[in-house]
């Protein structure tokens, strides 16, 4: 009687359910973690708009710092309300390019913060009065930028070329310092119905802030609408302080022409502090 000849091994499909099943923890795990250092750490913004220049341009992609003023469920993805008021609150300074969303519509917006609860903020002439104090305002040399598909002239630019067959935008530039010594560029087109505005007193829990192209910012000295002012901002509204840009491109790039995609950047803001 001849011994039966041993079976072939039988498949696995128990091994392949087990790797593909660890394959899809893995992927809930690294979710999660993105999720978790996206919403506490830090997290990416994008700049839609010219408000404030010259500091900030249309096409920059920023890093903001979530932790410095707290966390609120706008601090989540989509302002999920899973955190209840607002946990280690701390108030900005004057200065900061906040990013915060809007009071009446929840789109994000990012302008600087010039007052403070308790301080009185005027404006005069086109010139910052803070608690009776005027703020130092110093013309300083033109702010140029070229024109590209992420950057046109405004009203208040003097459109010209820029001697390489293409053309750029001149600004009359200011220095504006606070009576903290921090200080920052801003752009002033002349005269304007918002140069004048104010005395008021920032409510307690908000902030008062301005873009800096100043006669380009829809902020605190407009009443808040959709898709316009913002009015003085609640500090529960507050998401994050800018910190750097990581990248910035003037629009120009195809994406069906890979090569525009480096050509279109501007190499020399990426990386810089704010």
């Amino acid at each position: 009687m001849t011994e039966a000849e041993p079976e072939a091994p039988a498949s696995r499909p128990e091994k392949r359910d087990e790797t593909l099943g660890s394959f899809l923890l893995f992927l809930v795990k690294l979710a999660l973690v993105v999720l978790i250092f996206r919403s506490f750490i830090v997290s990416p913004f994008s700049i839609p708009s010219e408000s404030m220049l010259p500091r900030l341009m249309n096409g920059d992609y920023l890093i903001a710092a979530k932790w410095p003023y707290g966390y609120t469920s706008y601090s989540l993805p989509f302002s999920v309300p899973l955190i209840p008021g607002r946990l280690f609150a701390d108030q900005p300074e004057r200065g900061d390019v906040v990013i915060f969303k809007h009071p009446i519509d929840n789109t994000d917006y990012i302008k600087r913060v010039i007052g403070l609860p308790g301080d009185t903020v005027e404006m005069r002439g086109g010139q910052i009065v803070l608690n009776g104090e005027p703020v130092a305002k110093q013309r300083i040399g033109d702010f140029v930028i070229p024109v590209s598909p992420n950057t046109d002239c405004a009203w208040g630019a003097m459109r010209e070329a820029d001697g390489e067959g293409g053309e750029q935008c001149r600004y009359a530039r200011f220095r504006e310092t606070l009576p903290s010594g921090r200080s920052y560029d801003v752009l002033d087109f002349g005269r304007t119905p918002q140069d004048t505005y104010g005395p008021m007193i920032v409510p307690a829990g908000t902030i008062f802030v301005m873009g800096d192209n100043r006669d380009n910012s829809q902020d605190s000295r407009f009443p808040a609408m959709p898709g316009g002012g913002v009015g003085v901002v609640p500090q529960e509204n507050l998401v994050g302080r800018a910190t750097a840009i990581m990248w910035s491109t003037d629009g120009s790039a195809e994406w069906l022409l890979p090569w525009t995609w480096f050509t279109a950047a501007r190499w020399d803001r990426i990386g810089d502090g704010l």
